[in-house]
């Protein structure tokens, strides 16, 4: 499954009405670690099919951006049941957004 584009006007419904966990990056293309995240966060979309990844461009969603505190981007913010779980500032390996992910999981339990 492909990342989902989240804007002001489907923010709530995809990510705080999700009936799966949430993982949302916050980023902007002038942002080289955003650049650099940008694939992982991709592949991650793509193969893990119990978590919806979206993606937050804080340029174009300056209220979004408002709204969670985003001080320094990249920022992936975790959601579960609506509710936000955890968020991390900076670049992450792989292996660390996925462990982050299996924390999450392991919640819903």
């Amino acid at each position: 499954m492909e990342y989902i584009t989240l804007t002001k006007s489907n923010f709530d419904h995809e990510v705080l009405m999700s009936d799966r966990p949430v993982l949302v990056d916050f980023w902007a293309s002038w942002c080289a670690p955003c650049r650099g995240l940008a694939p992982t966060i991709d592949e991650i979309a793509r193969e893990q099919e119990q978590v919806k990844v979206g993606k937050v461009n804080v340029d174009e969603e300056p209220e979004l951006a408002q709204r969670y505190r985003i001080m320094s981007i990249p920022t992936l913010i975790f959601f579960k049941d609506g509710e936000l779980v955890q968020r991390e500032a900076g670049g992450k390996s792989k292996g660390e957004i996925l462990e982050m992910i299996g924390l999450l999981r392991q919640t819903a339990r």
